[in-house]
Parts: C-alpha cells; structure tokens; sequence
C-alpha cells in the first residue's frame, strides 16, 4: 500500500529505495515517540502538480521541531522542492504526502539530540476517514494537556492518545471518537478538527487543547469569504443535542460528514448542511477548479 519495490524515499538528503531506508532499534525516537512529522497532499490541477499549502505545512514542522528541542537542518524552501521531485520520481500526482524528523542515532538517553533524520515518503491514498457520514462517540480519553506538552506541535508521541481513542471507538461499534479536554469542553477528533452547524452559523473549538490544523483554517477561511460566521469557543458535548450538523477535517481526512455523535442523529442530511457546501468549495480548491481567496502555495 504504502511502497513496492521502485518506490523511492528521501532520507537526508538522498533519493532512496523505500525498503532501503532503516532505522536503529536503538534510535530515540523510536523509544519516546521524540519525532516530530507532516500530513500533507498534492493534486492534479489544471497548472499541473500542485502540493496544497506546502510553505503552511513545512513552517508548521519547524514549529513543532523547534517545540522540542529537535534540530532540522533544511529550510521550507528546500524541503518543498525536495517533496516536488520526490513526486516527480514516484511519477505521483495525487499523493499524500509524510515528512518526518527523527533521531535515528542509538541513544538511550532522554535528552534533545545534536543531529536528527529527514524523511519524506508519499504515496497514493485516499480520504482516511472514507466517503461516507460517520458515527461518532464522546470518548472516555481526554487530549493531553496542553500544560505538559506542546499541544499545536505535530509531535508523535501525542498520537498515542489518538490512537488510543479512536482504537477504543471503533472497539464500542463507532467510526470515530470524540475528545474532550480536561475540562470537559469538546476538543477535536483523534486525527481531524471538529465543526458543527447551528442557525447557518458554525462553531468549533479554539486553540488551547487542540491542533489547529491547516485544512481547519482553510475551512474556515473559505466559510468566511461565504458570508457564513464561524464561532471558535469552548462547548460542551451536551450543545451537541441542538446542532443540525457536523463534520471533520483534516489533511488525510479532508472534510467529511458526521451523521451522529452516540446516541444522537443530527436532523439535518449532510448534504443539506454547510458542511457539504463547504466539502465542495475545498474540493474545488485544491484541485484548482475555483479561484478562492485562499491561497495555495
């Protein structure tokens, strides 16, 4: 799925074939989860290859290395064209696409390292969540507090809570979990943002617990240019009883419909929401076939 046996990978530097690219047992990262890593996607447009907000993507990776203390050697500029001609070696257009910054040496110590990896792979991939309207359930693990690590860092070792709930909803019958944070406020999904749809206006929740993610503010950004108000605030998942509708975003996800949260059917098709419409404007968008205020880079 992810690689055969001409597929290449960029690690430091180098073009490589992907099942040539290894890691120590012994690397630090692998131990801690002390990486820190991309969600991206590229598409065919009419111009050709475009990778949807790479310059957002890559200064967002600097953020998060820089979060903890990870060194990373290459500017955005540089790991832009070395994603573009990873594409090209691939002969990918629409792909998603992994950058990773690892310390790959052996240590067994719990402190920052001097040097880190580069790795860029990308393959073909669908919406992670799928097509279809998903079932949602209030999950019993809270998003880390953002007290004890950086929580607007895409590090890693957060994912184990991610992987964690969701895990947990799946096992309980559902498509996806939903996270609250420690004080009880609905946060986001394991891997995607949330919105919902009340009186033609949305609502979602604001920094502090959650990863403000780049398609999240293209969402937004594009609902705005709409005429439609969008209100980042904390609720509670008992507000969810009066919502007409809902869906998640995210890079892999992209923006797909949530029909109920446990026991609760929104009223309203996801089709007949804001949420469609919005699905449709950043469809449009990334695939070039609109000209949007939202600029891609």
């Amino acid at each position: 799925m992810y690689f055969n046996n001409n597929t290449l990978v960029f690690l430091d530097g180098n073009y490589v074939k992907a099942d040539q690219a290894v890691c120590s047992v012994y690397a630090q990262s692998l131990h801690y989860g002390y990486a820190a890593f991309e969600g991206i996607r590229s598409y065919s447009t009419p111009a050709g290859t475009r990778i949807f907000k790479a310059k957002e993507h890559y200064e967002r990776l600097h953020y998060s290395c820089r979060s903890v203390g990870l060194p990373l050697a290459y500017s955005v500029e540089e790991l832009t064209d070395f994603t573009y001609q990873l594409l090209e070696q691939n002969n990918l257009t629409e792909a998603y696409i992994r950058p990773l910054v690892y310390a790959g040496e052996p240590n067994m110590g719990i402190k920052a390292p001097a040097t880190s990896n580069v790795f860029i792979a990308a393959w073909e991939w669908g919406k992670y969540l799928g097509n279809q309207c998903l079932r949602l359930m209030v999950s019993p693990y809270e998003r880390p507090n953002p007290r004890a690590v950086p929580i607007e860092a895409k590090i890693a070792g957060h994912y184990a809570n991610s992987i964690i709930a969701s895990s947990d909803a799946k096992n309980k019958g559902y498509d996806e979990a939903l996270l609250l944070d420690m004080n009880g406020f609905v946060a986001e999904g394991p891997g995607s943002n949330f919105f919902y749809e009340k009186n033609g206006e949305l609502h979602t929740a604001p920094a502090g617990s959650i990863l403000k993610g780049i398609t999240r503010n293209t969402v937004i950004e594009l609902a705005q240019a709409s005429g439609i108000k969008v209100h980042e605030r904390f609720f509670t998942p008992e507000e969810l009883n009066e919502a007409e509708g809902a869906f998640l975003t995210g890079t892999a996800a992209e923006v797909v419909g949530v029909s109920s949260i446990g026991e609760h059917v929104f009223r309203n098709p996801f089709e007949n929401t804001i949420g469609a419409v919005l699905a449709a404007k950043y469809s449009a968008l990334v695939t070039g076939r609109a000209t949007s205020p939202v600029l891609t880079h």
